[in-house]
């Protein structure tokens, strides 16, 4: 029986597209000063402010160990603020700081521009992107769940 092929392998294709999805994101990003990781932590805050450090976790689906060094980098520079629970001091919440705020203007164009960029304007490959979309995201929750 043969060797399986790197290249006809499913993780493969996933992994070398997540890492080109990366970098496509890097020009729109290094001129905010944010990484792609902290880009994701700050849509989860654009979203809902306040959330507890768990909360982001969940919804990042991203361990705090992966996750407490990232918010510690946005609130050094200045883009969040992580205040304790009066009631709990073991919980922390997530606030945007008015810098963190202010990016979220600054950050409206990339998914308009990464969607131009993936699909090039044309409304077929757009629906395209939505169908890969909601197929990765059946396909993470049959992972996780099964």
């Amino acid at each position: 029986m043969d060797a399986p092929r790197l290249d006809d392998q499913f993780c493969f294709a996933l992994h070398a597209t997540t890492r080109a999805v990366v970098q496509a994101y890097r020009p729109f990003l290094e001129p905010l000063g944010i990484t792609y990781t902290q880009y994701l932590t700050l849509l989860v805050l654009w979203e809902r402010d306040g959330l507890l450090v768990g909360e982001i976790g969940d919804r990042l689906e991203m361990d705090s160990g992966t996750l407490t060094p990232l918010l510690k980098r946005l609130e050094a520079d200045g883009l969040v603020e992580r205040r304790r629970q009066e009631d709990d001091q073991r919980q922390v919440r997530i606030h945007l700081s008015a810098k963190g705020r202010a990016l979220k203007r600054k950050a409206s164009r990339i998914p308009q521009e990464m969607v131009c960029r993936y699909a090039g304007g044309d409304p077929r490959s757009i629906a395209n992107l939505v169908h890969l979309r909601d197929s990765l995201n059946l396909l993470r929750r049959g992972l996780v769940d099964g």
